[in-house]
């Protein structure tokens, strides 16, 4: 004889299956919280959804539960460094439905079975497909086998895919572009070249203007000393290796090259100096590191506010106090890390809005600057 799942139970399960295989919701411990489970997809209209058991039995007792959420909410804004996360609640056990408010930035249901979903038509905007995919063959006890190895293989599939993409990877563009670096500057000591190949590949308004377009990409492998050289072959060794670790090597080099591109740009726009070094494109890989970042915050979130913004902040305003530096460049470099990261996308969290988006606005950015350089010329 197949035993039968409690109602409560029933729900929640259905729900935990649908908005985890589903809807890639992921769950979030929390010490303290019973009898309600927590789910989180930051790409998600409803970046947390709250699924509630616990029996609820007047508004003083929902005012609270509804108060301790809000001071979660709170902590998990700064974690995942957002200002905004509209919340789902969803009860199974209220005592009175009618006691549910509307509340800024959250959503609050009542579900004693999937049938009232029909009473709350806002969920379908967000959720077309949440009534049909409740819906299961299964009952009882094989409804909880099924949906037990469903969430498991969808969780398995999910850690597979994090540790491969955390996984550490041999850097070799990366490499590649050091040993590059130092060969070109070698060969121009070498030779006694320095200065002529200066005026010749740096990344100089002037000599764009007049027809050397070269120049918007030839000025990122030159370098002005040693000391130079040595301290962006460093970064690009640190930032470099990891960006192409996250991204893959052929996106890596695009978000290199269009970071150079972007940072000569800018560089061209703001200053009729001649200006050599990899750093504006660094400073795209870093831009490229905050994106990525920005998507596995879970995971980074900690390591951004801690670390890379910091550095980056840091490295502006040096930047800006020390002569010398083409800060123009850096801070362009910066927003076409971010610009090209949006456009390739990152690994298992594709966004075509993001997309979009970022092919808008790098060519309406790429065609004022062009603009803005060839205005100046006349």
């Amino acid at each position: 004889m197949q035993e039968k799942l409690d109602r409560k139970n029933e729900i929640v399960m259905k729900l935990l299956h649908y908005f985890i295989t589903e809807k890639e919701y992921n769950p979030i411990v929390l010490q303290g919280a019973e009898d309600e489970i927590w789910l989180e997809n930051i790409n998600s209209d409803y970046k947390i959804i709250r699924i509630v058991s616990n029996h609820i039995h007047n508004k003083e007792q929902l005012e609270f539960d509804l108060f301790k959420t809000k001071s979660v909410v709170k902590k998990i804004k700064k974690k995942l460094m957002t200002f905004n996360i509209p919340v789902l609640s969803i009860f199974t056990d209220l005592e009175d439905n009618k006691i549910i408010e509307e509340i800024k930035d959250m959503d609050c249901i009542y579900l004693y079975d999937e049938k009232d979903l029909n009473k709350y038509s806002f969920i379908y905007k967000y959720f077309p497909d949440i009534n049909q995919k409740l819906k299961f063959k299964e009952d009882g006890t094989q409804l909880f086998v099924k949906i037990t190895k469903d969430i498991n293989k969808f969780n398995k599939k999910n850690a597979t895919e994090a540790e491969d993409l955390f996984k550490p990877k041999k850097p070799y563009i990366t490499y590649a572009l050091i040993i590059f670096n130092i060969l070109i500057y070698l060969l121009m000591i070498l030779f006694n070249r320095y200065d002529e190949i200066i005026s010749v590949f740096a990344t100089w308004r002037i000599g764009f203007i007049a027809g050397e377009y070269y120049r918007i990409i030839t000025g990122v492998f030159l370098h002005g000393g040693v000391i130079h050289l040595l301290f962006n072959s460093y970064a690009l060794y640190v930032v470099g290796g990891q960006i192409e670790s996250f991204y893959g090597k052929s996106k890596f080099l695009i978000i290199y090259i269009g970071s150079a591109i972007m940072a000569s740009l800018l560089s061209m726009t703001l200053g009729t100096y001649a200006s050599v070094g990899s750093s504006g494109a660094i400073f795209g890989l870093m831009g490229s590191l905050l994106y990525f970042g920005y998507y596995y915050r879970l995971y980074l979130g900690t390591v951004i506010k801690s670390q890379i913004l910091p550095l980056i902040i840091f490295n502006l305003i040096f930047g800006f106090i020390t002569p010398g530096i083409d800060n123009a460049a850096h801070i362009g470099g910066l927003i076409g890390g971010i610009l090209v990261s949006s456009i390739l996308g990152v690994k298992n969290k594709e966004s075509k809005n993001d997309r979009t988006n970022g092919i808008i606005i790098t060519f309406i950015l790429v065609s004022f600057l062009l603009y803005m350089i060839l205005i100046q010329a006349s």
